[in-house]
């Protein structure tokens, strides 16, 4: 989070925002992208927000893969969560608000203007995140292209041919840079994010011995590469994440990666760089951490701001 003034000298915060399908991430939070609406009050009341008289338990119920984020109202009320850990993170409650989030490469120019009403559908709004109440009022949003983000304040390093691949909870984003030049024609967008693998472990796991393991413990085995489970489980577990990594660069290929002709860049979280532990050290010591993606979102709309400072004032006096 980063505090600016606005030409009517108001402070506003620039609030980075990750709508991960497996997770919200912020700078500095990280939670399940999940939500539980309820109608009356539930009874466990951990991660509870409360806004327009409806209940909603954050981090409960793992969030389908959709590929509008618009169609309900279920990353509305995320983002409100994780505007409100970032400013409790800071003691706060009240603030003006700019977003900077982000959507998959080839999503943005289509969905890039409903995203941004859907964040800004209220002028301000009052709700309240684990027992503490919060006003926030929104100066705007910004979109950006989820991966490039990371990449933007090191365009510089990408000399030559470069492939960059954004690996999240349901999508993967492939983009070229080429001599610094992010090519807008190579770009894609697969459905084979890690909760592919997941899938694709519940399969083996079913197949091979008959039984259905819990998502936390595959997760886990994940994340971790171990868990607290019989050694037949995690064989099967390890095998079948192992698969999903091969299947990785095969897709990669598809899209003409050639370790001998380009360098190849992954932003990824730290379950997914676990998993990648197939991946050649070379290749390993050239990764991103996800967070940097966050950082960097915000980084981005800051220094864009900085380039175009009229157009930021002349945004600031419509909103």
């Amino acid at each position: 989070m980063r505090m600016m003034k606005n030409n009517k000298n108001e402070t506003v915060m620039v609030i980075g925002i990750d709508h991960g399908y497996g997770n919200m991430k912020t700078a500095t939070r990280c939670f399940p992208s999940g939500v539980a609406r309820y109608d009356k009050e539930p009874i466990f009341q951990n991660n509870l927000l409360v806004y327009n008289g409806m209940y909603y338990q954050i981090g409960e119920e793992q969030k389908e893969f959709c590929a509008e984020k618009t169609q309900d109202e279920d990353y509305y009320v995320l983002t409100l969560a994780a505007i409100a850990r970032e400013l409790d993170g800071k003691g706060m409650n009240r603030a003006k608000v700019h977003i900077a989030a982000g959507l998959p490469l080839t999503w943005v120019a289509t969905q890039k203007e409903d995203f941004q009403k859907y964040l800004l559908q209220n002028e301000s709004v009052d709700f309240t995140f684990r027992n503490k109440d919060y006003h926030v009022e929104f100066a705007g949003a910004d979109i950006y292209p989820q991966g490039f983000a990371a990449a933007f304040y090191r365009l510089q390093d990408f000399k030559g041919i470069n492939m960059l691949v954004d690996i999240g909870n349901g999508t993967m984003n492939i983009m070229y840079i080429n001599n610094s030049r992010p090519l807008e024609k190579k770009c894609f967008t697969e459905k084979y994010g890690t909760h592919q693998c997941v899938l694709a472990v519940r399969e083996s796991l079913l197949k091979e011995l008959g039984t259905v393991v819990d998502d936390l413990v595959i997760e886990q085995v994940i994340r971790t590469g171990t868990a607290d489970i019989g050694e037949k489980y995690l064989t099967v577990i390890r095998k079948a994440a192992g698969d999903y990594t091969k299947e990785i660069f095969h897709k990669l290929r598809e899209r003409e990666y050639n370790p001998e002709l380009m360098r190849l860049y992954v932003v990824v979280g730290g379950g997914v760089e676990n998993l990648m532990g197939n991946f050649d050290w070379k290749e390993r010591k050239r990764w991103n951490r996800k967070k940097l993606q966050i950082l960097r979102l915000r980084r981005y709309w800051l220094r864009k701001m900085r380039i175009n400072r009229k157009k930021f004032i002349t945004n600031m006096l419509v909103i």
